[in-house]
């Protein structure tokens, strides 16, 4: 075998057995996930993902396993973003806690899945088009500008969502208590619970996530615009997306009580998306920025925006305490 065979076939095999230990040792009770199994549960995925990284140093280069990263610390932050707009789904509905990882599970393999095809059509669609990158660089120029200026209050209504409303008017949905169930029996015909609602639009929300991230990460591994993709190129584009997806669940337990801890991460996000945007439209004139000083402008900006926000909110909580001893 060479050794893009040998990096995809380790790859596949590192998914699978992820896949089979998340469905069979962790999913075996609908147990409470507690702080300290979700604590041991990123850290795993976290591990076997530098392991992956490492793994490319190796097999193939340091540039290759510097993209992999980048791209990887790109979809993990993005990810983030995502599990906020979980969390309201969640409590939207009401999603029991022993039901809502048994949700996030089979919404993850269904966000593989959609991404893996997602991937398949935007590489294909760009190599036959290749000027659709500049519309992308326009597009996450435009998404980072709208998300940093976007308004805490204005929250997500998963209510109003075309996805919801659909499968309101066309599908039977019964409110009861799921109990782990997808679909019930009731007076004698099959109904969906709110369980499976839940899972169609954690789906959902991913691939519009999908819209930012993908274009993002194409943007960064290559090394020239206008040429083709190579092996690497995909692998990285493939790896770095499913690896991110697979630790969602347990992040999701993990960041489900600091939802409001980083009130600026989103204002970070902003700034990395706006910066690819103008990497991207930057390639028509011949001016490419490397992978080094990507990876750096990723870091900065999502470290800095964590330390203001932890910043921001011990001064706010000084302040209080001053006016209230006032």
């Amino acid at each position: 075998m060479n050794p893009d065979q040998v990096s995809f076939l380790t790859f596949g095999v590192l998914l699978l057995l992820a896949l089979l230990f998340d469905l069979g040792l962790i999913n075996r009770s609908r147990s409470r996930m507690t702080m300290r199994k979700a604590i041991y549960q990123t850290l795993f995925w976290v591990v076997l993902s530098l392991g992956f990284c490492a793994f490319l140093w190796f097999e193939k280069s340091a540039l290759t396993a510097t993209k992999f990263f980048t791209a990887y610390l790109m979809e993990w932050s993005l990810s983030v973003d995502n599990i906020f707009v979980f969390i309201i789904i969640f409590t939207y509905f009401n999603v029991e806690e022993t039901d809502a990882g048994r949700a996030l599970l089979v919404g993850i393999i269904l966000a593989i899945l959609f991404r893996i095809a997602f991937i398949a059509l935007g590489i294909g669609l760009i190599e036959r088009f290749h000027w659709i990158l500049y519309v992308f660089g326009a597009f996450l120029l435009y998404t980072g500008y709208k998300l940093f200026f976007q308004n805490d209050e204005a929250e997500f209504n998963p209510g109003d969502t075309r996805v919801y409303r659909f499968m309101k008017k066309y599908l039977r949905l019964l409110e009861v208590e799921p109990k782990g169930r997808y679909m019930v029996i009731h007076h004698g015909k099959a109904y969906f619970t709110t369980l499976s609602v839940v899972v169609v639009m954690l789906a959902a929300v991913d691939l519009a996530f999908a819209l930012d991230s993908i274009p993002t990460v194409v943007s960064l591994v290559r090394d020239d615009a206008r040429s083709p993709f190579t092996d690497d190129d995909r692998l990285i584009i493939y790896s770095s997306n499913i690896f991110a997806i697979l630790g969602l669940r347990s992040l999701f337990f993990l960041l489900r009580g600091a939802v409001d801890q980083f009130d600026y991460l989103q204002q970070g996000i902003a700034v990395v998306l706006a910066f690819i945007g103008v990497k991207m439209l930057v390639e028509y004139f011949g001016i490419r920025i490397d992978i080094l000083s990507s990876l750096a402008v990723i870091v900065t900006c999502l470290g800095a925006s964590v330390l203001y926000s932890i910043y921001h909110r011990r001064k706010r909580a000084v302040r209080n305490i001053i006016e209230e001893d006032a």
